[in-house]
């Protein structure tokens, strides 16, 4: 199957669990479930993906994750943000059924682990002196736990809004984001 190919299938797919999120717990969907409703068979499923938390994680990554890769690889972290929040707004209902998951499959899991690896991606294509800087003052400032603090701080902002019905606007949240990811705690407590 050619790159497109798959694409279109895989899409397919994650349409077909969209669509069945709907009305019922991801949990209680199953395989069969989604490729009757994508008019497909059991076996194509699998030559995509390995379960439905597979998919999910395909779609998290695909829609939400992989658009604001360019835009942080060019500095723009602001339109990164708003893109991000844009992306989950726009399927709202999906992404707050999804929220409620727990465990290892959990949305929040799936969602941070997705950040981190994107900006790990990010550190490791970019000649960051900083980072090298402040990693020989500080051995344990690593990428990985830049990563990681940042993956646990958007993945954070994501999860409380969605709790909260996203009643902020997405360009309101990309604000906030920003403005609490650029000050450091000092910032808060000695502010007059």
């Amino acid at each position: 199957m050619t790159g497109q190919g798959k694409n279109a299938m895989d899409s397919l797919l994650a349409d077909s669990l969209k669509e069945l999120v709907k009305k019922h717990p991801i949990e209680k969907i199953t395989i069969k479930e989604i490729t009757d409703k994508a008019g497909v068979i059991r076996p194509t499923f699998y030559n995509h993906f390995q379960d439905k938390y597979e998919l999910l994680e395909w779609i998290i990554i695909t829609e939400v994750l992989e658009p604001i890769l360019p835009l942080l690889k060019n500095n723009m972290v602001d339109q990164a943000m708003l893109l991000l929040f844009s992306s989950i707004e726009r399927e709202k209902s999906f992404y707050t059924k999804i929220s409620h998951m727990e465990g290892q499959n959990s949305f929040s899991q799936i969602f941070k682990d997705g950040v981190r690896r994107i900006l790990l991606q990010i550190l490791a294509e970019s000649e960051n002196k900083s980072v090298e800087s402040k990693k020989n003052q500080f051995h344990c400032l690593t990428p990985e736990l830049i990563a990681d603090y940042y993956a646990q701080s958007i993945g954070f902002f994501v999860i409380r809004w969605i709790e909260q019905n996203m009643d902020i606007t997405p360009e309101e949240l990309s604000k906030v984001t920003n403005f609490m990811m650029q000050r450091s705690l000092l910032d808060y407590l000695m502010a007059e």
